[in-house]
């Protein structure tokens, strides 16, 4: 087969046709996935693996274009079908007026991109400075069942700084949907409208509780300090409230 038979083989097994359909099916669905996933707090390892899946496929893609047809009894390989009974230019049509759909949606998305960016001047709210969120406290303990210590630091910590004035502190039920430590800590700020984040874990062993705190200002995504507590658990609540009256104080 010489070099011109090639490529009018090419266009008569629609390769051209089925390359164009995936490369512009590709874009939007890579368009839909980095608009919709951190909706959804997909993590953006996701997102690379999407694109990348998608880029592996094209390669497949224009080989099966290549290498078979689609009949009226199925998927044959090519040269299996006789030029009679090929409906190559019959799919050729189908594949044009889904190219044409698809180019109409990618335009949509496209000027809806356009319509909903932000102005050149505009920005994000600024946050007040004297605000803060406190994120529920991991427990690192192999017995899951004392997460109630974490939450009655959590909360202890939460009254505390409740009673400090001029500051915004965030409740219980605004931060119990968010990790401990978030993937994006400065969009869960943004959410919540706070410049700080306390994040903490606890760790519970053989009549001891280590309590690590850490102070983040959300906005240059910096620590602000850390402390660690290493406390006897003879009485839980005035672990609790120890701990939680020295974090407000450094606060």
């Amino acid at each position: 087969m010489n070099l011109r038979n090639f490529f009018a083989e090419l266009k008569r097994r629609n390769v051209y046709k089925v390359a164009v359909a995936y490369a512009v099916i590709a874009w939007l669905l890579i368009q839909i996935a980095t608009q919709t996933f951190p909706f959804f707090d997909v993590p953006n390892w996701a997102v690379r693996l999407v694109i990348l899946l998608i880029i592996a496929g094209f390669p497949i893609a224009v080989v099966c274009a290549w290498a078979y047809e689609l009949t009226p009894e199925g998927v044959k390989k090519t040269e299996e079908v006789a030029p009679s009974r090929s409906i190559a230019r019959s799919t050729g049509r189908k594949l044009d007026f889904l190219i044409i759909f698809v180019l109409a949606a990618a335009v949509s998305v496209l000027l809806w991109q356009r319509w909903h960016a932000p102005s050149p001047g505009s920005r994000a709210p600024e946050l007040p400075a004297k605000s803060i969120a406190v994120l529920p406290f991991e427990n690192l303990s192999d017995d899951k069942s004392n997460g109630y210590f974490a939450e009655g630091i959590q909360d202890e910590i939460l009254t505390k700084l409740a009673s400090i004035a001029d500051l915004k502190v965030i409740s219980r039920i605004s931060t119990a949907k968010y990790k401990s430590k978030p993937d994006d800590l400065k969009a869960v700020a943004q959410q919540l409208g706070v410049a700080t984040v306390l994040e903490g874990t606890v760790q519970r062993a053989e009549g001891k509780v280590r309590v690590n705190v850490q102070l983040i200002d959300a906005r240059a995504d910096a620590h602000l300090w850390a402390r660690t507590y290493d406390r006897d658990i003879k009485d839980v609540f005035a672990v609790e409230s120890e701990v939680s009256q020295e974090i407000a104080d450094a606060l």
